[in-house]
C-alpha cells in the first residue's frame, strides 16, 4: 500500500491589521481548496507598527506619515483592495475615520487560542473586526469580545491581556521571523523551505502549489 504523502505545511508571517494579508491567504486558500491538496496552516505574528501608541492613528494620516501616500493614492488602492475582497468573499469597509491601532496583544491572544486549537478562527474572526467591523483592536475588551465569538473563554481571554503572560514568547516569535529576513507580510513558507511574499493571486498560487506537489521528498 502507497503511504499517502504527509500535508503541506504552510507557515504564514502576517498581521491582522495587513489587508494584504486577508487576501493573499483567500487567494492561496481558494487555490487549496481548488486542488484539494491536503495541508495544515501555522500562523505567525508580524507587527506593521510596533510603535504605534495606544490611541493609535488615523488610517490615512498613517499612510501619508509613513509611505508618502497622497489621498488619490490611498482612495485608489482602497478600491482595489475593496474590490479584490469582494471577489474573495471578504468584505472591506473603509472609512475616513479609520484607524491604524497597535497589535501586540492581538498577538499575545492568538498565541493563548493556539494553545486551544483555535488560532486560525481567531485569526479570521480579528481580520473581519478590524477590516469590516473597524473595532480598535488594541482594546483589550474588543478582543476579548472577538476571542468569546470564536469560541474561547471571554473571562481567560482578558485574564491574558492583562497579566502580558505571552509578551516574551510573541516577542520573540516576532524577532526570530525578522531575523530570517521578514521584513514585510504576509510572508508564506511552503514545507519550511520555499518562501512566497505578497499576495499573489489565486492563479499563481495553484501554479505554486502543484509544482510543490510534484517535487521530490
Amino acid at each position: 500500500m502507497t503511504q499517502a504523502a504527509p500535508p503541506l505545511r504552510i507557515d504564514i508571517v502576517s498581521d491582522v491589521v495587513c489587508p494584504w494579508c486577508v487576501i493573499g491567504y483567500r487567494q492561496l486558500a481558494g487555490a487549496l481548496a481548488a486542488i484539494g491538496m491536503p495541508h495544515e496552516i501555522h500562523w505567525h505574528p508580524f507587527e506593521l507598527n510596533p510603535d504605534m501608541p495606544p490611541e493609535g492613528q488615523n488610517l490615512r494620516e498613517h499612510l501619508t506619515e509613513k509611505y508618502g501616500t497622497t489621498p488619490e493614492q490611498s482612495e485608489a488602492s482602497r478600491r482595489q483592495i475593496t474590490e479584490i475582497g469582494a471577489e474573495l468573499g471578504f468584505a472591506f469597509r473603509f472609512a475616513d475615520d479609520m484607524r491604524m491601532h497597535n497589535t501586540f496583544n492581538a498577538h499575545q491572544l492568538l498565541h493563548w487560542a493556539d494553545q486551544r486549537g483555535r488560532k486560525h478562527a481567531l485569526e479570521e474572526a480579528l481580520f473581519a473586526a478590524h477590516f469590516s467591523d473597524r473595532r480598535d483592536l488594541s482594546d483589550p475588551a474588543v478582543l476579548a469580545d472577538v476571542a468569546a465569538s470564536v469560541g474561547l473563554d471571554r473571562d481567560e481571554a482578558g485574564a491574558v491581556l492583562a497579566d502580558q503572560r505571552f509578551a516574551a514568547t510573541v516577542r520573540e516569535a516576532e524577532q526570530g521571523w525578522q531575523a530570517q529576513g521578514i521584513q514585510a507580510v504576509p510572508a508564506i513558507i511552503f514545507n519550511r523551505r520555499y518562501l512566497v511574499s505578497g499576495a499573489q493571486g489565486v492563479d499563481n498560487y495553484t501554479r505554486i502549489l502543484e509544482q510543490l506537489a510534484n517535487m521530490p521528498e
